[in-house]
């Protein structure tokens, strides 16, 4: 199946080293930083155990990402993690990540992130409300429970923005590539700014005496363990994922091989640093308590308003109206080109793999994608779907790591510009890792069913790569 996909020359080569680290940082920052410590810290109770989370998230992370840099200078074209699945393990491994991705990873991720950013420009326009005025619920069993399938204000909002953001990323690559550099400048430097600010002027002492005093290991009466912290993960890991997506399109860099390592390695170092000083930051102006008590888990919000009053509500959503759309731009942009490259193995609709005659983009794979994302955010499952997304990524994580090892024993005189450091050390401690943190949320009351459901649904790609290789042979 690999032999028979055909070269990408036709890409234009417009993201330089800049817009890819950019696209790393863009993707990776959304709402999660806002949102997920008011959840990581229910289940944790003591602000040194979120610091802890929180690191041991980053240090994973880069570990992945000094591990695909290699990866990433062997197979610099179109595809990114596919291809290194395809080529390190099998066709049918690439094909279920394609798979998961379109159905859940990538498209549950950008219709969660868009209506996050309808729900906070409501902050502005309270008509963008998220009651269904044209559906009905569906019961599904638990735990995803009821479902609202229908209209709302905020979902129509919502698919209207990835509809914008979806022709953007039609009409070339390079406009795409400079809103995604201007709006993760814009959103890097006011995250910034809200770090400056809770160590400064928003140091509460109420908050420093209750989160860094005797309570700062504290949990209360509750027993935290290893396993509890991995599940606490969660929220921290889906907040740090989609840094492997500038591999997606690695054949519109100016210098692949070059620019794809570094951007990951260095993308994900930014980023881990900014959650951990933002963390710290929350915990310099609000107590844990308050914290684990925001408000709708909008911590971001809660610790600019006790900085500044009421004007830090409304700058703190304009924020992350900036960080959700840029982030949609970055996964808009990348998602398509693994469809893309999928296509051009006869594994997804053909159309997909022809790029647009004057704007030289995956014009069919971009619509394609919008469609199913904005029925995803229409249904109302998305936030079900999320559940989803951190267990299949990890697995998928761990199968190309593999599929590095693999690579090393089946091509060990393939050119390799760049080399995993500490190899094989530090990719098999980030594969020893990913399998914890994956096994522990397959054991955790919290998200053992998730996990469960999530890893059925990779396999279900199992029949549907077979069947789809039947019909390509019968059509050939």
């Amino acid at each position: 199946m690999a032999t028979t996909q055909q070269p990408q020359a036709d890409f234009v080569k417009a993201i330089s080293r800049l817009d890819a680290t950019a696209l790393v940082v863009g993707s990776m920052i959304g709402s999660g930083i806002f949102i997920v410590s008011a959840e990581i810290l229910r289940e944790v109770h003591a602000p040194g155990l979120l610091l802890v989370v929180w690191a041991v998230s980053g240090v994973v992370t880069l570990m992945g990402a000094l591990t695909y840099g290699e990866l990433a200078a062997l197979f610099p074209g179109a595809g990114g993690q596919y291809v290194y699945l395809r080529e390190g393990i099998s066709p049918l491994f690439g094909y279920l990540y394609g798979w998961t991705l379109f159905v859940v990873i990538q498209t549950g991720t950008i219709a969660a992130v868009a209506v996050a950013f309808a729900r906070f420009t409501a902050v502005f326009w309270p008509g963008l409300t998220p009651d269904v005025f044209l559906g009905t619920t569906v019961h599904f069993p638990l735990p995803i429970g009821d479902v609202a399938v229908g209209l709302s204000p905020q979902r129509i909002f919502a698919v209207a923005s990835v509809a914008a953001l979806t022709w953007i990323n039609v009409r070339g690559v390079r406009t795409a590539a400079i809103i995604q550099t201007s709006l993760t400048t814009i959103k890097t430097a006011a995250l910034a700014a809200l770090i400056l600010l809770g160590l400064s002027i928003g140091r509460h002492a109420d908050a420093l005496a209750a989160n860094f005093g005797a309570n700062f290991w504290a949990t209360g009466s509750a027993t935290v363990g290893l396993g509890v912290i991995g599940a606490a993960m969660v929220g921290s890991l889906f907040a740090m994922d989609a840094w492997n997506n500038v591999g997606f399109a690695g054949s519109e860099l100016k210098e692949p091989q070059k620019d794809l390592p570094f951007a990951m390695g260095a993308g994900v170092l930014i980023v881990t640093l900014l959650y951990l000083l933002a963390n710290v930051a929350y915990l310099n102006v609000l107590p844990a308590a308050a914290i684990a008590a925001a408000p709708q888990d909008r911590v971001g919000t809660a610790a600019l308003q006790a900085i500044l009053g009421d004007p830090g509500l409304k700058l703190m959503a304009a924020a992350i109206m900036i960080s959700t759309f840029g982030c949609n731009n970055g996964l808009i942009l990348s998602g398509a080109r693994v469809y893309y490259a999928m296509a051009r193995d006869d594994l997804f609709f053909r159309s997909a793999g022809i790029l647009h005659p004057r704007f030289k983009t995956p014009a069919v794979a971009l619509v394609v994608q919008a469609i199913w994302t904005s029925a995803l955010c229409l249904s109302g499952t998305y936030t079900q779907l999320l559940n989803f997304v951190i267990f299949a990524a990890l697995v998928f994580y761990m199968l190309t790591t593999v599929g590095l090892f693999a690579l090393r024993a089946k091509r060990p005189t393939a050119p390799r510009p760049v080399r995993a450091p500490g190899y094989p050390w530090l990719p098999a401690l980030y594969l020893v890792m990913t399998g914890l943190i994956a096994g522990d949320l397959l054991t955790q009351d919290t998200t053992r069913t998730y996990s469960a459901l999530g890893l059925g649904l990779v396999l279900l790609g199992v029949p549907v790569y077979f069947g789809w290789r039947a019909m390509v042979k019968r059509a050939a």
